[in-house]
């Protein structure tokens, strides 16, 4: 099969990313000729960049007519959309089907339903737009960018898209992460017999040979991802070692809370490679997944199952459909530190049921989470888009 995959990268790195590489390696390792197509957002900065950027996210002539040359050359059978904001824009959905390629759309996060892609404003879940045609209460709120100009050209490229048939008609098949993730996007008006559940996936990293003596914090330091909740409820703990691994617009605050607190047990070490994290990772006793929004598939979760790591995490969205509480994980209170300091405590001090919840999450990423689990799930998928091309 001749794959396509086009991916629109942020300003910095994420793990849409990871996930798009992925893919085209799997599919390349079985057989499959695949060629990637990327672009950036950073191609907007500046300001001739920022006075571009309207109309390219509503309809990109140049990436239309770059992608147009790509098609004709390499004529594929399917074309992977993982993300497409900005730079590459839905224009590529309407090409791809006008061409007779069958379009599928990977869902790895809310963008379509929300102006700020994550159903979360003022510190809790949001779903004022999820049902809205025109997503005008997050234009009021100014929830992209803090802007009414930029969360309008959200909303507005959304809408106009959604009027024109663009995703139900120029979409063969979308991928949501998790069935969370399916409702809300049934709710939000997509086809639901066009959606498929399908996560991530991440090649082997190995299990880790034995627990470690702290407990880890992996992920993007956002206001989202419950940081503050987790020092609260590390300061009221009061012993147990803490490494927070990550990079973001909370850096500066999570430092000052750490030496504000005098939190000697808690190890700030801001952004490591892959290859550091993943041993910082291995050697915990378990991590600690604080997010406050829905989340859609976290990586770092991902990663922690593959390490045979056990995970503590918010019972919220995602987290608590891929975290089975008891099992996997354990579950507490999204934003309530002291619910994540007696569910800290308690791990901390049963190294025996915490061994037993370890199997268990290392056995999940073996049976769903795998690339040999995950290969026929991805297949499917594209027979089903192309089966609907053969029909339409």
């Amino acid at each position: 099969m001749r794959v396509l995959i086009v991916h629109n990268t942020y300003r910095g790195p994420g793990g849409e990313d990871v996930v798009a590489r992925q893919e085209a390696t799997l599919l390349r390792e079985h057989g499959h000729d695949v060629r990637e197509w990327w672009r950036s957002n950073s191609e907007f900065a500046g300001p001739l960049g920022l006075l571009r950027a309207p109309a390219h996210a509503m309809w990109a002539v140049d990436s239309r007519r770059i992608l147009g040359r790509t098609i004709a050359d390499f004529r594929p059978q399917v074309m992977h959309v993982h993300n497409f904001w900005m730079a590459v824009s839905p224009s590529a959905h309407r090409l791809a089907r006008r061409e007779g390629i069958a379009v599928v759309q990977t869902l790895h996060n809310f963008r379509l339903l929300c102006c700020n892609a994550l159903l979360f404003r003022d510190g809790a879940p949001c779903e004022l737009c999820l049902t809205k045609r025109f997503a005008y209460p997050g234009v009021v709120r100014r929830c992209y960018g803090g802007s009414v100009a930029q969360s309008l050209l959200v909303a507005t490229t959304m809408a106009v898209h959604r009027a024109a048939g663009t995703w139900n008609d120029s979409v063969h098949a979308y991928v949501a992460l998790t069935e969370f993730a399916r409702r809300k996007f049934v709710e939000g008006g997509l086809p639901a017999e066009k959606i498929s559940v399908k996560p991530n996936f991440i090649p082997d990293p190995g299990l880790r040979t034995a627990p470690g003596d702290y407990a880890v914090f992996v992920g993007g330091l956002f206001a989202w991802k419950g940081l503050m909740t987790m020092l609260r409820a590390w300061r009221a703990l009061g012993h147990i070692p803490l490494k927070v691994v990550g990079h973001g617009p909370l850096r500066a605050e999570t430092q000052a809370f750490i030496g504000q607190q005098a939190m000697r047990h808690v190890e700030f070490l801001g952004h490591r490679p892959r290859e550091e994290a993943l041993r910082l990772l291995k050697g915990a006793r378990f991590l600690v997944f604080p997010s406050e929004c829905y989340e859609n598939f976290p990586m770092s979760i991902l990663e922690a199952f593959a390490c045979g790591v056990p995970v503590l995490a918010s019972r919220r969205g995602a987290m608590s459909e891929i975290v089975r509480d008891g099992e996997t994980g354990l579950l507490f209170a999204a934003g309530e530190a002291s619910d994540l300091a007696r569910v800290a405590r308690l791990a901390w001090t049963n190294p025996n049921a915490l061994a037993r919840i370890a199997a268990k999450a290392r056995a999940a990423y073996e049976a769903q989470y795998s690339a040999p689990a995950n290969y026929p799930a991805l297949m499917a998928v594209y027979e089903r888009a192309l089966a609907r091309v053969k029909r339409s």
